[in-house]
């Protein structure tokens, strides 16, 4: 009974809690996630990706207080090594950490993992950007993989892994997908 109550309670101060939007929302901004070692992501980005480094900074902790607790909801006591943001292309930024701290999980989630995710770049040339990829070593899985039915139909992927264990998805759809021909809603896409 109390489990039901609880799931009444959280599912009622959903609805009242978002019935509008933020005001000013414009897009994402950028992307950020934790990585083992920062410099090693950034010529993985880079080399692999094209991804160009803008700036970075670093560290930032607080000995004695709650403010990584308070600031960024993890351990008070971890320290974030180095912050390097980078731009890719036409689309989203990317935050790349590297954290230092006593409760740290190693464990990538699987995209069917609560938490799980992967981020998606945009590439005009699918089946080239894997042979590539392939070239440099990076571990790829089955694709270029057509999507033939459905609203998504006209993308193709592939996903990837980083050396860290970080999934990736390559994606092209230059045609356009199935949804947009009805669509009131299109997706953002590079270059469109």
């Amino acid at each position: 009974m109390h489990k039901l109550l609880s799931l009444a309670f959280v599912a009622s101060m959903s609805a009242a809690a978002f019935a509008s939007p933020l005001p000013g929302v414009r897009g994402v901004d950028h992307v950020g996630f934790t990585v083992p070692n920062a410099d090693a992501a950034v010529r993985f980005f880079n080399e692999v990706l094209g991804c160009e480094e803008a700036f970075r900074f670093g560290p930032i902790k607080d000995e004695q207080g709650t403010l990584m607790q308070d600031l960024v909801n993890v351990n008070p006591r971890a320290e974030i090594q180095q912050i390097v943001m980078m731009r890719c292309g036409a689309g989203s930024n990317i935050e790349i950490f590297q954290y230092k701290t006593p409760d740290q999980a190693a464990t990538q989630p699987r995209n069917s993992d609560i938490g799980g995710h992967h981020v998606a770049f945009y590439v005009e040339d699918l089946a080239s950007a894997v042979k590539q990829a392939r070239s440099l070593g990076v571990k790829t899985f089955i694709g270029p993989f057509p999507i033939t039915d459905g609203p998504a139909a006209g993308q193709s992927i592939t996903y990837v892994l980083t050396p860290w264990g970080m999934q990736l998805e390559l994606i092209s759809y230059p045609k356009g997908m199935a949804y947009e021909e009805k669509a009131k809603v299109k997706l953002w896409q590079p270059g469109r």
